[in-house]
C-alpha cells in the first residue's frame, strides 16, 4: 500500500517541506477562493451549476464546488466518482448525477445499481446507444426510462454531433419514440477553449456553446411548450468568462453550467490568461536527488507518473514554483529532469508572483542535493489522478488537513 495513503494523517501540522515525496499538496485558501468566485458568478446570473468532479475527486473538493448545497447536481467520468459521492447523498446534500461519458453497455448494471440512491442521467450521442439500452431493458431491469443529455459538438470533436448532421434529428426522434429513454436535456463541452488567451476569445466561444445547445433544442421545446429542457454548457476558460453571457434564452430552456478545473488551476489554465498564476491550488513537491554541472541539470524523485506528460505553453512538464526558469525538460517513469527553460513564458510567472529571478543559469547556484522543490503542473486533473492522499495546507503552507481521493473506474 501506498505510503502515503496509511500515514497521511500523520503529517498534519507539519510544514509542507517535510512531506514525504513526491507529494500533492493542495493550498484550501486557494481552492475556496477560486471556488468561492464562480459561484457568485452563477449566483449572479440566476443559473444551475453542475460541477464536474474529475479533477481532486474527493467529497471535501466536492462540498465546496456544491457550495455546501446550493446546488445539487454533478456530472462524474467515471463510476468511483459517482460511488464516491454517494456520501453526499447520505448527508442529503446531493441529488443527482450526470455520467458524463456516452454510455457503453458494460457500465449499465452498475449505473442501474447506483439508481437506488441517487437520479443518474446518461449521456447520448449516437442511436446505437439507444439499442444498447433497449437491449438491456429486455433482461429484468428495475429502471423504466433513463432521462439523457444528448451530447452536442460545438468544436472540440471529441464526443458528441454537430447541429447540422443529419443524424442529430434521427437521434431526438429516436429517443422521444424510446421507452428506454427521455430526453433531459442538451450537453456540450467546449474542450477547445483551452486555445483560447483572451476574455474575448473565451467569451466567444461560451456564446458558440450556448448557440449550439440552444439551436439543438428548439425542436422539442416547439413540440411541447409545457416542457422544461435544460441546456448545459461550460469548460473551466469559459466558465472563468460566464459573467459576460449575454442575452436571454428562448421559454422553455434552463441553462445550466459546467466546470470542473477551476477549483485547482493549472500551468493549462494560467496559459490562457484567464486565471492568474497565484490562483495555482495544486502543487508537487519533490526531492532534489542529484545535481549535474556538466550539462547543467538536476534530478528530481518526481516522473511521468507523478506529473504526467501534458503540456502548455509554458516550458516543460512542470515549472519550479519559485524559479520559473527552471522546469522538468523531461522525464522517465520516477525520474524528473530539472533544466534552465527561460521564455517569455516563465519571464511573465517572474513577474506576476515575486519569484526568484536571480539564481542565474547555473544549476549548481540553484539545486543542491537534498533540497525539495514546489512544481506548478501543467494539468491538474492527471496529476491529480497519481496520487493517493492530498495534504492540504494553509497559507504558510502547514499541512491542516489530508484528504484521500477517489481511485479507479
Amino acid at each position: 500500500m501506498d505510503y502515503s495513503l496509511e500515514n497521511h494523517a500523520s503529517y498534519i501540522g507539519r510544514p509542507a517541506s517535510e512531506l514525504p515525496t513526491p507529494a500533492l499538496v493542495l493550498s484550501k485558501p486557494l481552492l475556496e477562493h477560486n471556488t468561492r468566485i464562480l459561484l457568485e458568478d452563477v449566483k449572479r446570473l440566476g443559473i444551475k451549476f453542475r460541477p464536474h468532479v474529475k479533477t481532486l475527486k474527493c467529497n471535501e473538493v466536492t462540498r465546496m464546488m456544491l457550495g455546501n448545497g446550493t446546488h445539487r447536481r454533478i456530472v462524474a467520468s467515471t463510476l468511483a466518482e459517482i460511488r464516491g459521492a454517494l456520501d453526499l447523498v447520505k448527508s442529503g446534500e446531493l441529488d443527482e448525477c450526470l455520467y458524463g461519458l456516452p454510455v457503453s453497455a458494460s457500465a449499465l448494471p452498475f449505473l442501474e445499481t447506483l439508481t437506488k440512491s441517487l437520479k443518474i442521467l446518461l449521456m447520448i450521442d449516437s442511436e446505437q446507444q439507444i439499442d444498447v439500452l433497449e437491449s438491456y431493458a429486455s433482461e429484468s431491469t428495475s429502471v423504466s426510462s433513463w432521462p439523457v443529455f444528448i451530447k452536442i459538438d460545438v468544436g472540440s470533436k471529441r464526443a458528441g454531433v454537430v447541429n447540422d448532421s443529419p443524424s442529430l434529428p434521427k437521434l431526438i426522434q429516436r429517443i422521444e419514440l424510446s421507452t428506454v429513454a427521455n430526453v433531459y436535456g442538451f450537453y456540450c463541452h467546449a474542450g477547445h477553449s483551452y486555445a483560447c488567451r483572451t476574455e474575448d476569445a473565451a467569451a466567444a466561444v461560451l456564446q458558440t456553446e450556448v448557440e449550439g445547445v440552444v439551436e439543438a433544442a428548439k425542436s422539442l421545446v416547439a413540440d411541447k411548450s409545457d416542457r422544461t429542457v435544460v441546456v448545459s454548457v461550460g469548460s473551466t476558460p469559459t466558465a472563468h468568462v460566464v459573467k459576460r453571457l449575454q442575452g436571454a434564452l428562448p421559454q422553455g430552456l434552463e441553462l445550466e453550467l459546467h466546470a470542473g478545473n477551476y477549483p485547482s488551476n493549472d500551468l493549462q489554465q494560467v496559459a490562457t490568461s484567464l486565471v492568474e498564476p497565484t490562483q495555482q491550488a495544486v502543487r508537487i513537491l519533490a526531492d532534489v536527488c542529484s545535481v549535474y554541472p556538466d550539462r547543467n541539470e538536476a534530478l528530481i524523485n518526481a516522473g511521468a507518473i507523478a506529473l504526467a506528460k501534458e503540456t502548455s505553453e509554458f516550458p516543460g512538464f512542470a515549472i519550479v514554483a519559485d524559479r520559473p526558469q527552471w522546469s522538468v525538460v523531461r522525464m522517465a517513469q520516477e525520474h524528473g529532469i530539472l533544466g534552465w527553460a527561460e521564455s517569455d513564458q516563465t519571464k511573465r510567472l517572474v513577474q506576476k508572483t515575486g519569484s526568484k529571478s536571480c539564481d542565474g543559469d547555473k544549476v549548481e547556484n540553484a539545486f543542491k542535493v537534498g533540497d525539495k522543490v514546489m512544481l506548478y503542473i501543467q494539468h491538474a486533473c492527471i496529476t491529480a489522478a497519481m496520487h493517493y492522499a492530498y495534504y492540504v495546507v494553509d497559507e504558510q503552507d502547514i499541512v491542516r488537513e489530508t484528504w484521500v481521493p477517489w481511485k479507479g473506474w
